[in-house]
């Protein structure tokens, strides 16, 4: 089995042998009390999408969403989980496929902490190359000191090093609802790409 998660045949293996504890079931409480302040029909990536969960929420509320993943496993169950809102999933690598218009939001879900950490630099660029001024990085962070991973864990100030200066903080609030792996350990921000002066 490959041991690098930056590798799409990592996550094939998980997914085609069903070994996904991350995989909540469901969507958590923190997107349903941010899902109102969304402006209507924005335009919201997620990248990582897994069984697509999220994205069939998003969808069905009106939102222009489209869910990435580079594993086809991970592919294949979240079109059938989303059944005919399939099409809004695409198999993409996030650091590299055709975005289409800047989005509004990019939703944070398990997709940072799984990369490993010499990959985060460029995940921080891609979310600004990506989000159009204003445009936030919305969802969970996980807080833990592991070195190894998947799952990754990061430190506040080691988050705040990341995305400043090109993203602000506009939001920072507990978890009540994590999965297992995550109890205790998550929390869910909200980081925005300031207006240019």
């Amino acid at each position: 089995m490959a041991q690098d998660s930056s590798k799409p045949a990592f996550w094939e293996s998980r997914y085609r042998d069903k070994i996904i504890p991350w995989d909540a079931g469901k969507v958590p409480a923190a997107l349903r009390d941010f899902e109102p302040v969304i402006a209507r029909g924005a335009r919201i990536l997620i990248p990582g999408c897994g069984s697509g969960y999220e994205a069939a929420y998003l969808a069905g509320r009106g939102f222009d969403v489209l869910a990435i993943d580079f594993s086809p496993a991970a592919v294949a169950a979240a079109r059938k989980n989303l059944g005919a809102l399939a099409d809004i999933v695409r198999l993409a690598d996030f650091f590299d496929f055709a975005s289409g218009p800047p989005f509004d939001v990019i939703y944070e879900r398990a997709f940072l902490c799984a990369l490993p950490r010499k990959m985060w630099g460029g995940y921080s660029d891609r979310c600004a190359e990506l989000l159009k001024p204003e445009g936030v990085i919305a969802g969970f962070f996980f807080f833990a000191d592991s070195l190894k991973g998947p799952p990754f864990g990061t430190s506040p100030a080691e988050l705040d090093a990341l995305f400043k200066p090109q993203f602000e903080r506009v939001d920072d609030r507990p978890v009540a609802d994590s999965i297992q792996v995550f109890t205790g350990k998550e929390r869910w921000q909200v980081w925005r790409k300031p207006q240019k002066p």
